[in-house]
């Protein structure tokens, strides 16, 4: 019997798919999407690699946001997810009704808001943007005097709002993932391996973004081990992240960030319990079943693309 790796790449082809896979999924998903033609990405790449593939159907190896993002972008072809109970803490913390009171009691501002939404959150905003695009966009906003209600990570807007010192109005969601990382357990973790960068990513509390050497998106974080001199990391995001880390470095040692600390409620939980619901075995069931599509109503979606298309014009 074939392996269930070869199945999938069986039904992919069968299916004229294309799977596109976060960096926090597990590391078999990784290989097997780059060895199918596919790519592993934050979640707007991944869209835009599916939206740009010549495939009717693209497979998305993420949360349902990042689903939702591909239907955005490639309204015409079918998008399926491997769960659609795998989700993100950042999305669920903002509803679409609350959001939209909380936009309508500022219509003076700017909705600026995070890829970490709904599709409904994202056609509510007047731009949408990444971990690797917020600043920039922001302090465009602000030279031309825009104010800005930000959604919906607090710690991310808190790190854009300092460095940039725009006027920011904060939504109070936070990523289960970063917002576990300890800043006295870093700096004992710092002490003992003085030689080490500290990689953050700007989901992370403030008191964690202050120790790092790099703050950044995924990819800035996986650029950084590749390209800086230092030959050890300490690593404070998902670590799914080690996987591309490791390919793209592989002679450099790389430390979990701790999660252990004060007000800890576990020792090492640096991945995401969603992420983590993506498997081969649910990859090779939606292949041959079709579930778990994405469907997106049609003025929801034209909405949303207007939103991300801001982002893609202003960065192109």
């Amino acid at each position: 019997m074939s392996s269930i790796t070869d199945q999938i790449k069986a039904e992919l082809t069968a299916n004229n798919a294309v799977l596109v896979a976060h960096y926090y999924v597990s590391s078999e998903l990784q290989t097997l999407a780059e060895a199918t033609g596919g790519i592993v990405s934050d979640s707007l790449e991944m869209a835009r690699f599916g939206q740009n593939s010549d495939a009717d159907t693209i497979i998305v190896a993420g949360v349902k946001f990042m689903g939702e993002t591909a239907k955005i972008l490639s309204p015409e072809k079918t998008v399926l997810v491997l769960d659609t109970e795998a989700t993100c803490s950042l999305d669920e913390d903002c509803p679409i009704d609350e959001f939209s009171k909380f936009c309508d009691q500022h219509p003076e501002r700017t909705v600026v808001v995070y890829a970490n939404t709904s599709a409904e959150v994202k056609a509510r905003a007047d731009w949408v943007v990444t971990s690797g695009s917020a600043l920039k966009v922001v302090e465009h906003l602000k030279n031309q005097g825009k104010k800005i209600l930000w959604a919906p990570d607090k710690h991310l807007g808190n790190y854009v709002q300092q460095e940039t010192d725009a006027d920011m109005l904060l939504w109070r969601g936070s990523c289960v993932v970063h917002e576990r990382f300890k800043a006295d357990a870093l700096a004992n973790l710092k002490a003992h391996h003085p030689d080490a960068a500290v990689l953050v990513h700007p989901e992370s509390p403030q008191s964690v973004v202050d120790l790092a050497d790099v703050v950044g998106s995924t990819t800035a974080l996986i650029n950084a081990v590749k390209d800086r001199d230092e030959q050890v990391f300490i690593v404070a995001t998902d670590n799914g992240i080690f996987h591309k880390m490791r390919e793209v470095a592989p002679h450099k040692t790389l430390i979990e960030a701790p999660t252990a600390g004060a007000g800890a409620d576990c020792e090492s939980c640096a991945h995401c319990e969603w992420m983590a619901m993506n498997n081969l075995e649910n990859c090779l069931n939606t292949l041959k079943t079709n579930n778990n599509e994405i469907k997106i109503d049609a003025s929801v979606n034209q909405q949303a693309q207007n939103s991300i298309q801001k982002l893609l014009d202003f960065t192109a």
